[in-house]
């Protein structure tokens, strides 16, 4: 009993190295993919967001205000690139709040 109960912890660091290792190379892979759509012209696209504003008041009660829809650059990828949201991503959440 005491060898199967010592083999769980190197199983479970043996999973946790290779998931990080999978991880890593899907955002290496991402990456690469984006580079050749830059270098095409394919790499951004652009997806209108509500940007609301969240004003407290008195009494624990909150305002919101609608600041305008604003145009958000994208990039057409599976994580987050170069400071942008992914495209799938920002498409599914639409609204801003500050």
């Amino acid at each position: 009993m005491s060898r199967a109960g010592s083999r769980y912890p190197g199983r479970l660091v043996g999973l946790v190295v290779v998931l990080a290792v999978l991880a890593g190379v899907l955002y290496v892979g991402d990456w690469a993919v984006l580079r050749v759509r830059v270098s095409r012209g394919t790499a951004y696209g652009v997806v209108q967001v509500n940007q609301f504003l969240a004003t407290p008041l008195k009494g624990n009660k909150v305002e919101y205000d609608l600041m305008g829809t604003v145009p958000m650059t994208c990039s057409h990828s599976i994580f987050p690139q170069r400071g942008n949201p992914t495209c799938w991503w920002l498409e599914r959440h639409t609204s801003q709040w500050e």
